[in-house]
């Protein structure tokens, strides 16, 4: 029975969905969205080169960018392969393993990229409050261990979603709404009791992404006090200035991850379109804003990538 099941599962083909109802003009649409993944894969492999062979650089707030700039480019990674497999090549066929493959890969990077936020608003605080002792408390080995235990989590969290949905059958239609795999959207196919899988998801999603931003405002309502106690109004605006890169990154990532997790677990069919657009959004423009914001905001950052440019 096993054995029977299991090749139900492999034989088992989902159907990606670029834009519902605009098949026809794929082609052009597939300009835009290749200029957003060039833009983004460049931008941060360009932060990643520069903070790794800049040694002025090697800092805690530059590791910190570097590790999220290393999770945009995985989120990227994994999905650059149906989207140009739906766009350009009308391919939108895709199997179960492979669908559950680059499902754990988008959910677990992005529960990193939440890690790796938290990360740098600790690392915010602690510039602000402690900036004698910054570098003696964000030393090294422990910025390491903080990675390696926001990497954990992420992986163990979401590895349950995939095991579990190899129990249930899929006998209902079997089309995705985005042009890569989602948990929320895989699930809703699948005509068993979902019970396990919507319970566990929501509390994947509150006590990471929801515990994550609840913990990023307390860090911040801490920085405010203390620049608030800073007597030099130069210095409060300075010392709030290098904090408007991270909250920029931290406003895209959480709206458009809570707000597609929101959508797609209460949003009606009325709702497709929105749906469409904020998948793009949780997907997109995270990568392409923040090495964009990172450079622009960082007179450092910026200095050494002109610097490597004009060479």
């Amino acid at each position: 029975m096993t054995a029977i099941n299991n090749t139900q599962f492999s034989s088992t083909v989902f159907l990606l969905t670029g834009i519902a109802g605009h098949e026809d003009i794929h082609i052009w649409l597939s300009i835009p969205f290749c200029l957003v993944y060039a833009i983004s894969i460049v931008g941060n492999s360009v932060i990643l080169f520069i903070i790794k062979t800049d040694s002025s650089l090697h800092e805690p707030m530059y590791i910190f960018l570097s590790m999220l700039a290393l999770t945009d480019l995985g989120l990227l990674i994994a999905t650059i392969p149906t989207f140009l497999g739906v766009f350009l090549f009308n391919s939108r066929e895709i199997s179960f393993n492979a669908c559950l493959s680059q499902m754990f890969f988008v959910h677990s990077l992005s529960k990193i990229e939440s890690s790796v936020l938290i990360l740098m608003a600790i690392d915010r605080f602690i510039a602000i409050s402690n900036p004698l002792k910054y570098t003696s408390i964000l030393t090294l080995s422990r910025i390491a261990k903080m990675g390696l235990v926001g990497m954990l989590r992420g992986v163990a969290v979401i590895l349950p979603l995939p095991i579990l949905l190899t129990r249930y059958r899929y006998c209902q239609s079997n089309t995705l709404s985005h042009f890569y795999c989602l948990h929320q959207d895989v699930m809703k196919l699948a005509c068993s009791d979902i019970t396990v899988n919507s319970v566990y998801g929501l509390c994947v999603k509150v006590f990471t992404v929801g515990l994550d931003s609840f913990l990023i405002f307390v860090s911040y309502v801490m920085i405010l006090k203390t620049v608030l106690g800073i007597a030099s109004r130069t210095e409060s605006l300075r010392a709030l200035n290098t904090c408007v890169s991270h909250l920029c990154a931290v406003t895209v990532f959480y709206i458009s991850d809570i707000g597609l997790a929101l959508i797609h677990r209460f949003g009606s069919s009325s709702s497709h379109l929105l749906q469409i657009i904020l998948g793009y959004i949780y997907l997109l423009v995270p990568p392409l804003i923040n090495p964009i914001v990172y450079s622009v905001k960082s007179k450092h950052l910026r200095g050494r990538i002109i610097k490597a440019f004009v060479k």
